[in-house]
Parts: structure tokens; C-alpha cells; sequence
């Protein structure tokens, strides 16, 4: 409003004029001009810049001077010289054409599960679900071996441990969800279905975030992997466990409180060390009834967290 006042004032001096007939120079200054002249009279700094009677002239304030007292906003910061940009290497050490193959080669396996985790979605929404299950199979085995490969060919970097997170997500905790939804489809309810569902995206979305923030222990999972969550949903639908639908959704649930609890579970360097006689026995049971061990197994490694974590805290 007071600059289109003063543009309006301008105006009328130059169409009607003094009543003199003469004009200020002053009186057609620009507005950020005459504003800059009146902070600077505001605060009394054409006083200090010009010398006054009785006093020496080169006492007076230069320009640089008076421009390091005035008020600065505090809204507009004085405006710091930008560093040059740097650009992050994505592969740290040293970057040869042998460690950039390897490191390629192990962001495709990272990539080949995510990509299988969109077919297995793109099978399930046209009902072949036992495939489906498959591509999951498969997509467990991927991410297995991108962690694998990146340690053994020395090439393990944070961006393969983020990008290997996202497939993750995208294979475990949306394709995983996506199949068991389409195989559960007629047996139970829609509502009931899509609950259980959408409980096993939330908490593997929340399983990958921790495990990416948490300090990492090399005995013991914090929860139910999210791989392993997505392995036991893929074998259940490829297997075709024969149990009620609403069994089916209570365990859906279950594995997926499991992801997200405190539970210390086993990891698979120390089931590998287990006595080779009790390796035997699943053998057995997979030649006599292989749904029944399955479950059997499934059964007993949810059951392996609580006992435990009491454990623990009885040694504690």
C-alpha cells in the first residue's frame, strides 16, 4: 500500500506540479532510493557520515563503516559462500573396472528380487498364485545372495545396504502381502483377508527401518527377519497348507506381530552349527509328511524367541 501510494503521489507531481512550477529532483527518485535514504536518516547515520561544525572532516564514517552498523534483518541472512558441490562415490575405496563389475553384479542380484517381487505381484493379481509363491522362493534366495557376494568380493557399500532395504520392501513387504491375499481370496473374508494383509506390509516396513537404525548383533535377530516372514508366507501358499482359512489369517497376523516384537530369534549361522542329527529329523519328516514339518518348523521358531527372551532375562 505505501509503495503504490508514493508510485500515485509521483504521478500527480508530474502531471499537476508544484504550484511553483518546479519540480525536486528528488521528487522522481526511485522508491528503493528514497526508502534506503530515509533508514539511513531513520538512524541517524547521515549525521555520523558527514562532518560536523568544529569537528576535524577525517573523523566522519566512510560508507563501509556506516554500511557494518546499520540493522541487518534477521529474516534475510547475510548469504554465505556455497561450498562447492561434492558428488558421493557410490562404491567406496578404490574404484577399478574389476570392483565396479563385481559391484554391478551384486546390485543386479538386488535387483533381479525386486524385479521378481513385481512378477510375483503381476501372477497373483491373475490368480496363479503356487507361481507366484515361487518367484518369492526365488526372491528370498536374490536377496541371500547379494549380501553374499558383496562381502565375499569385498565390495559392501551403504548404498548397496539401502538399495538392498527398498527391494526388501517392495518383495517382502508388498509382494509377499499381495500373494497371500490372492490365495486367501474365497476361503475367508475379504475384510479379514485384507487386515492380516496389510498388518505384514506395516510391520515389515517397520522391521527394515529398525534393523537399518539398530546396532547389529551377530548371534541373535531382534524379531522375525522380514526375509524369513516372506519364506514362510511363499512356502505356506506354494505347499498349500491344508488348514482352515481362518487359521490361516490368525497366522498371518501372528508372523507379523512376530516381525516388529523384542524376541530374540536364532540366525542362520547358528542353526548351521546345530548337531547334525537334528538336521536329520526334518529330513525324515519332509520324506513322510512335508506339510506337517513345515509347519512343525515354522511352529517351533516362532515358539524360540519367547523361550529365549526368558532365558535371558532369567540370566540377567
Amino acid at each position: 500500500m505505501r509503495r503504490s501510494s508514493t508510485f500515485a503521489r509521483q504521478v500527480l507531481l508530474v502531471r499537476v506540479g508544484r504550484r511553483d512550477g518546479d519540480l525536486h529532483p528528488t521528487d522522481l527518485a526511485p522508491t528503493e532510493h528514497r526508502y534506503a535514504d530515509r533508514q539511513r536518516r531513520r538512524y541517524g547515520l547521515d549525521r555520523l557520515s558527514r562532518p560536523t561544525l568544529g569537528v576535524d572532516p577525517t573523523l566522519g564514517l566512510d560508507r563501509v563503516d556506516i554500511d557494518a552498523v546499520m540493522p541487518v534483518s534477521p529474516a534475510m541472512p547475510p548469504m554465505a559462500q556455497a561450498d562447492e558441490a561434492r558428488s558421493i562415490p557410490l562404491l567406496p575405496g578404490e574404484r577399478t573396472m574389476a570392483r565396479r563389475m563385481k559391484f554391478a553384479l551384486v546390485n543386479a542380484c538386488t535387483l533381479a528380487s525386486l524385479m521378481l517381487g513385481m512378477l510375483a505381484i503381476f501372477l497373483a493379481m491373475q490368480g496363479e498364485v503356487r507361481i507366484a509363491a515361487l518367484c518369492l522362493i526365488a526372491c528370498v534366495g536374490f536377496d541371500g545372495l547379494d549380501g553374499a557376494l558383496a562381502r565375499r568380493l569385498g565390495v559392501a557399500s551403504p548404498f548397496g545396504a539401502q538399495m538392498d532395504s527398498l527391494a526388501d520392501m517392495c518383495s517382502f513387504g508388498l509382494a509377499a502381502p499381495v500373494v497371500v491375499y490372492a490365495s486367501l481370496a474365497g476361503s475367508v473374508s475379504t475384510a479379514a483377508a485384507a487386515v492380516a494383509c496389510a498388518l505384514v506390509a506395516a510391520c515389515a516396513a517397520v522391521r527394515l527401518a529398525r534393523f537399518n537404525v539398530s546396532p547389529k548383533d551377530g548371534r541373535f535377530f531382534c524379531g522375525v527377519p522380514t526375509t524369513m516372514a516372506a519364506a514362510v508366507l511363499a512356502v505356506t501358499v506354494a505347499i498349500g497348507l491344508p488348514v482352515p482359512g481362518a487359521v490361516l489369517v490368525a497366522g498371518v497376523a501372528l508372523l507379523a506381530f512376530a516381525m516388529v516384537s523384542s524376541f530374540p530369534y536364532a540366525k542362520l549361522a547358528r542353526l548351521v552349527k546345530l548337531p547334525p542329527w537334528l538336521w536329520l529329523a526334518p529330513v525324515i519328516g519332509a520324506l513322510v509328511d512335508i506339510r506337517l514339518t513345515f509347519a512343525l518348523i515354522v511352529v517351533g521358531y516362532l515358539v524360540s524367541g519367547p523361550v529365549l527372551w526368558l532365558r535371558q532375562r532369567r540370566t540377567a
